[in-house]
């Protein structure tokens, strides 16, 4: 390592140690020994264990479920490195929490995204790093500089290793998704396109209306940001393989899975739902059968050492 990359501390809460753990390994540098704890009336204490002055220190943390401890770690993460008088402060936010309330929706309601990104910026982080924002404008919702990294390169190598790309066609959930399933597309060297064209009466219930594209006889692939509840995925599996599909797998970059999610998914029609591990969650580490991991971690970590070292991170999508 040069004399920069050896300035780069990483730090980490409670959501996702695994992939900490990973990215650490990657750049060959032990985690910054820390506690992240709670009180007895659950209120999040910090301690950093190691002389951060001066350093260059990266957090990571997805703010998950349960999206509101792992924020407050988060915050109070900063807080204590900026106390202890750390050089840069980098929130590397793998899953950012509370992207899909973006925007008001009715009258009277807040755009917490942007109220998120106010807290993160006045606990005193310095950069964000961040994977496949729900919203690409969420960036602007920060007064301090953000990457949004994406997590094509990962899926398009795990995508060519897994099928035969001349039987393919990329699935796109809905509208709003079809420049992500685009890109995918043409990655895997010009996949057939295809739009599923749904209605989503409240959160977290859709219909599945039509499939616009001939998937028939093809393995469709259908590609998102976000898994939640599953219910969008099996409606749109069921739908495609009436519509003469011969089978049905998904790639998600951030695997929520509320509630009965997986549940729903090992009995539904996919045949495989491949995520990332932008989030932490025991239901898949506990034997799935049908979904998968794919890991982030490389991304993440080339992305912290050319940060560390000024280099271009936006290079790592060319």
């Amino acid at each position: 390592m040069n004399k920069k990359e050896k300035n780069i501390k990483i730090v980490t809460g409670n959501s996702n140690p695994p992939l900490a753990n990973a990215i650490a390994s990657y750049l060959k540098i032990p985690l910054t020994s820390c506690n992240v704890k709670r009180f007895a009336d659950m209120e999040v204490f910090v301690e950093i264990l190691e002389n951060v002055r001066g350093e260059d220190v990266f957090i990571i943390q997805s703010t998950s479920y349960p999206a509101n401890d792992h924020l407050m770690e988060l915050l109070i993460l900063i807080d204590a490195l900026k106390r202890s008088s750390a050089r840069r402060i980098t929130a590397v936010i793998p899953y950012f929490g509370y992207a899909r309330q973006d925007r008001r929706s009715s009258g009277r309601t807040p755009i917490s995204a942007k109220l998120v990104a106010n807290l993160i910026t006045n606990a005193g982080a310095d950069r964000v790093l961040t994977i496949d924002l729900h919203a690409g404008q969420i960036q602007g919702f920060f007064d301090i500089p953000t990457d949004n990294l994406f997590a094509a390169p990962v899926i398009v190598n795990n995508i060519k290793d897994s099928f035969d790309i001349n039987s393919v066609t990329v699935v796109s959930p809905d509208v709003g998704g079809v420049l992500r399933a685009r890109l995918i597309a043409e990655r895997i060297g010009g996949a057939p396109l295809a739009i599923v064209d749904k209605r989503r009466d409240k959160p977290g219930q859709s219909e599945v209306m039509n499939i616009i594209g001939d998937v028939e006889g093809r393995s469709c692939i259908l590609v998102d940001d976000i898994v939640d509840s599953g219910g969008t995925l099996c409606n749109a599996a069921s739908k495609l393989l009436e519509s003469g599909a011969n089978d049905v797998s998904a790639y998600i970059t951030h695997g929520v899975l509320s509630g009965e999610a997986v549940n729903k998914i090992e009995t539904s029609d996919l045949k495989n739902l491949i995520v990332s591990d932008t989030i932490y969650n025991d239901s898949i580490h506990n034997g799935s059968k049908k979904i998968k991991l794919i890991s982030v971690a490389q991304l993440l970590g080339e992305a912290i050492m050319r940060t560390s070292n000024e280099e271009s991170v936006s290079s790592l999508f060319i």
